[in-house]
Parts: structure tokens; C-alpha cells; sequence
């Protein structure tokens, strides 16, 4: 595989509609919601998390994409098998609790073994320094915190159901029984958006991308994960959640040729209301009616003047 040469950064776009796209469990699972905007969040580790699982789909036991952290998984007997590598006639790898490098030359090849064998260390990077110790990876792909283009409203749903979980349930609700229902009722609560874009920034650094080996096929296919992601995370919870837009900055080099965050700015998102476009904020919106479909926005890209060493791809 071919290391990365050139820095990417990365707008990327996706929406959810009667859902919970990422539950707050400080707050009873809640939408994640910024309490002075009310803008909805969407926090970085949700997503990776989504990347890991499509990585597993998509590439399930091809060399070099097992994932690290994954359900259930002991991290410590992942580093174990860096350790076999390393030292494959030592009888002590397969039972001590504990193990360090015991040179620099050490650490690197269990580090590499880490990397090469687990994609989601060689992109995202890892903290493996507990118990047997592989070090820690600084990872090439970085992604901000998703946060919605406007203030949502996030609802609590009642549900019921029509069976008891046990015997003792079923009697207590006969028995306390006040109307001719004779069903058994357990209540509980969902949480939904109704309807949200949500915005995400990311970063692909090349600098990182050397010392882990990420790769350019590695990149070609963080642009297929994040495109397909949400087609195989479906649940009850999550109501439907989409990719809308994918837009990638690259440059020429590894350093790059312009500011990430001047780059964003080109990628502009303005609400639609009786089928004008005005900018996000605009008094104008004040009584306009909630967005509820991507067709209530309009995303554009200004592709003009664009810093030389930079191509703008439209990849959704």
C-alpha cells in the first residue's frame, strides 16, 4: 500500500429524521443538545464508532482491517499478540499480566504490529499503555463534534406494550386494574429529532498518516464509510439517519496550501422557505415553518478562486 502524501479536509453532512442520532446519557439518553443554542450534537466518537462498524462489514477478515475496539473485546490480549510477534520464543508473553518494550527498536515493531493489523489504530490512533504495553498511536483522521445547522426540538415519546415482563407484573396490573382495559401496560419513553441536518468537519494529516501507515487506499475507503455508514446502522432508535453531502478538500502536499477552516467557509448551507434560500440566522426564517426534509436546505460550494494546490471533490 501506497503511505499518504497529500493532507485532506473534509465537510461532511448527514441528517436524521424521527430519531436519535446520539443519545446523552448524563441527561436519560436525550438527544446531545448544545443548551445555549439548542443546536443538536453529534459527538466525534459516535461516528468512528459507525466507520468501525461499516469497516467490519465491508472488509470483515480481510488483513490489516480488525478492529481494535470493538463489543467485548479485552484490548489487553489484543497488545498480547503484538508481543508473540516480537518475541515469539518467550514463554512469559502468553501468561504475564504485564509486559513493556524492552528497547525502542521493541516498542516500534509492536506498534507496527498494531497498526498494520488494526485499521482503526492506524487511522484513528490509540492509547494501548495499559497493563501489556504497546504505547500510544497518534491517529491521521480527526473528526469535530457533528452539530446541527439549526436550533432542534428534541421530543419524549410515550410507548406501551401489550405484555407483562412476569407474573408478578401481570397480577399487580389486574390487580390495580380501575377500567374494563384488561391488557398488560408497560410504559417507557423514546427520545426523538424530529428533523436535523447535521454539519461535521474533518482532517486527514499526512504528517500522521507516515508514522502510522495510512494509506491512500486507507483514505479511499474513510470516503466509502462515511457514504455508506448509516445504510447498515439502522435500529428503532436511530429512525433514519442519511449521508447528504461529502466534500473534500486535497491538497498538492503533505503540508498543505490553505487553512482548514478557510476551506469550510466555501461549503455553505442556507435554509429554503417558500422556495427562496436565505442564510441560516435570517430574520426572515423567524416564521418560517421547521425544516423537515433535506429539501429545506440548499448546500453550495464556492468552487471560485480556490487556493492553487487545492482540488475540491463533490464525492456526495
Amino acid at each position: 500500500m501506497t503511505t499518504l502524501g497529500h493532507r485532506f479536509d473534509f465537510v461532511f453532512l448527514f441528517d436524521v429524521m424521527n430519531g436519535n442520532p446520539n443519545g446523552d446519557p448524563d441527561a436519560g439518553n436525550l438527544p446531545r443538545l448544545d443548551p445555549e443554542t439548542n443546536q443538536g450534537l453529534v459527538t466525534d466518537v459516535c461516528l468512528k464508532r459507525k466507520i468501525r462498524n461499516y469497516a467490519e462489514i465491508a472488509k470483515g477478515g480481510d488483513t490489516g482491517f480488525a478492529i481494535y475496539v470493538q463489543e467485548g473485546a479485552i484490548l489487553n490480549e489484543r497488545h498480547r499478540e503484538a508481543y508473540k510477534v516480537a518475541r515469539p520464543d518467550d514463554p512469559k508473553v502468553e501468561k504475564d499480566k504485564k509486559l513493556n518494550p524492552k528497547d525502542d527498536a521493541e516498542a516500534k515493531l509492536v506498534q507496527k504490529f498494531m497498526c498494520d493489523n488494526f485499521f482503526d489504530v492506524r487511522t484513528f490512533g490509540a492509547v494501548m499503555s495499559t497493563g501489556i504495553n504497546c504505547g500510544q498511536v497518534r491517529g491521521p483522521v480527526q473528526l469535530s463534534f457533528s452539530r446541527s445547522i439549526e436550533p432542534i426540538l428534541p421530543l419524549e415519546i410515550s410507548i406501551t406494550r401489550m405484555a407483562a415482563t412476569n407474573e408478578a407484573e401481570k397480577k399487580k396490573r389486574e390487580d390495580g386494574a380501575d377500567d374494563d382495559r384488561t391488557e398488560n401496560r408497560t410504559m417507557g419513553r423514546k427520545h426523538i429529532v424530529p428533523y436535523g441536518l447535521y454539519r461535521t468537519h474533518g482532517f486527514v494529516s499526512a504528517h500522521l498518516a507516515a508514522r502510522t501507515g495510512f494509506s491512500d487506499a486507507d483514505v479511499a475507503f474513510l470516503w466509502d464509510a462515511l457514504k455508506n455508514m448509516f445504510e447498515h446502522d439502522r435500529s428503532a432508535a436511530r429512525g433514519e439517519m442519511a449521508a447528504r453531502k461529502l466534500v473534500v478538500f486535497e491538497h498538492d502536499n503533505a503540508l498543505g496550501r490553505a487553512a482548514a477552516h478557510d476551506l469550510f467557509e466555501r461549503v455553505k448551507v442556507a435554509r429554503v422557505d417558500g422556495g427562496e434560500a436565505y442564510p441560516i440566522g435570517d430574520k426572515r426564517l423567524d416564521n418560517a415553518r421547521p425544516a423537515r426534509s433535506f429539501s429545506d436546505y440548499q448546500v453550495t460550494i464556492d468552487r471560485a478562486d480556490a487556493p492553487q494546490g487545492v482540488t475540491i471533490h463533490e464525492l456526495l
